[in-house]
C-alpha cells in the first residue's frame, strides 16, 4: 500500500466518476409520480422511514416525518439561515426543513425531472431546487447543514475497483466540505454492504432498477472522509428498511391495478421483484443502513491519500 500526504485544503481528485448519471437516475424516478403516489406515503419519501417498536404499515408517514426530523436534528439545521438537500428526491425533507424547522432557504438538488416539477410545483419561495449532480453545484455561499438521505448509493458504481470507489467518495466528501461553512453539520443515509460480497450483488437490481449504483462499504466511507468530516454518530437499522420495503410493498399490492394501468405489467412485476429483493437482504443482513452523524474538520491536517498500489 502506497500513501502519500496531501493538504487536504488543496487536495483535488480528478478522474471521471461523478456519480449515477441523469439518464439513469430517470430510469428509475420518472416512471412517473403518479405511480409512486400509489405505494408512497403522503409525504412522497423514499427512503428508510424511522420506525418505533409495535407500529404497523399504516404508521408508515409518521415513521417518515419521525426520520425527516432526526436527519435535521443530526445535521443541527433547524433555524438555519441556508440547508442543502443532496437527492432531494420529491422535496419532503426541503418542505420540512421550511415549514417546521424555521430554515429560511431549503436547497435541493436532483437528476430527476419529475422531481424536479414536482418540487417546482410547490411554489414554495423558500425552497429551491436544481436539475443538477452534486459534483458541479456551485453556489455563491456555503451552506449551513448538508443532508444526504439515499445519495451514497448514487455515488460510486458497481463496476469501479475497491481503489475507484473510495476516489469517488473521496471527491464526494470534498465537495461536501467545500459546500459546508465551518462548523457544519452533515446527515447521512445510506443502505451499506453488510454480509455480502460485492461480486454477490445482484445484476437484477444493477442493470434493472439502479443502473451505475452500487451500495458502499462502511469502511470505504471512514475512508474517504477521513480529515475532511468527523464521524460523531452512527447506527445500523437494517430491520427499519425491511419494515419500510413491507410497507411500501404492501401498498403497491392494494393498488395493484392502477399502477399496472399506468406503467404496466412488466414494470410493476420489476418493483414487486425489487421490493422483496430489499426485504430479503435487509432482514438477513446482506445488506444495513446506517444514518451518520458528521461534523466538518475545519482545519484538516496532512491526509492519507487513498490512491494504492497494487
Amino acid at each position: 500500500m502506497k500513501t502519500q500526504n496531501l493538504d487536504t485544503s488543496t487536495e483535488i481528485i480528478q478522474h471521471e466518476y461523478k456519480g449515477t448519471s441523469a439518464e439513469s437516475v430517470q430510469h428509475h424516478y420518472d416512471e412517473g409520480n403518479e405511480f409512486y403516489r400509489l405505494w408512497l406515503d403522503d409525504t412522497m419519501t423514499y427512503t428508510c422511514a424511522l420506525w418505533e417498536e409495535g407500529e404497523m404499515y399504516d404508521a408508515l408517514k409518521t415513521a417518515q416525518i419521525r426520520k425527516l426530523d432526526f436527519h435535521i436534528k443530526q445535521a443541527k439545521a433547524k433555524g438555519a439561515r441556508r440547508v442543502l438537500d443532496i437527492g432531494c428526491g420529491w422535496g419532503a425533507l426541503l418542505r420540512r426543513l421550511v415549514e417546521v424547522h424555521d430554515v429560511e432557504k431549503a436547497v435541493g438538488l436532483t437528476l430527476s425531472k419529475a422531481q424536479a416539477e414536482w418540487v417546482k410545483s410547490l411554489k414554495n419561495p423558500q425552497i429551491e431546487v436544481y436539475l443538477e449532480n452534486w459534483s458541479d453545484h456551485c453556489p455563491e455561499n456555503p451552506y449551513d447543514a448538508i443532508l444526504g438521505v439515499g445519495i451514497l448509493e448514487h455515488v460510486a458504481r458497481l463496476e469501479l475497483s475497491e481503489t475507484e470507489k473510495v476516489k469517488t467518495y473521496r471527491h464526494f466528501f470534498l465537495r461536501c466540505h467545500e459546500l459546508l461553512q465551518p462548523g457544519g453539520w452533515m446527515s447521512l443515509q445510506t443502505g451499506v454492504y453488510g454480509n455480502m460480497r460485492r461480486e454477490d450483488f445482484s445484476q437484477f437490481i444493477a442493470t434493472e432498477i439502479f443502473p451505475e449504483s452500487d451500495y458502499p462499504r462502511l469502511a470505504d466511507l471512514a475512508k474517504a472522509s477521513e480529515q475532511l468530516f468527523e464521524i460523531v454518530a452512527i447506527r445500523n437499522d437494517p430491520e427499519h428498511y425491511e419494515r419500510t420495503c413491507k410497507a411500501w410493498l404492501s401498498k403497491l399490492k392494494t393498488n395493484r391495478a392502477a399502477a399496472v394501468n399506468l406503467i404496466g405489467e412488466e414494470a410493476v412485476v420489476r418493483y414487486e421483484k425489487y421490493l422483496n429483493f430489499c426485504i430479503i437482504g435487509f432482514h438477513i443482513r446482506t445488506i444495513n443502513l446506517v444514518r451518520i452523524a458528521m461534523r466538518r474538520i475545519d482545519n484538516p491536517r496532512k491526509a492519507v491519500s487513498t490512491s494504492q498500489e497494487e
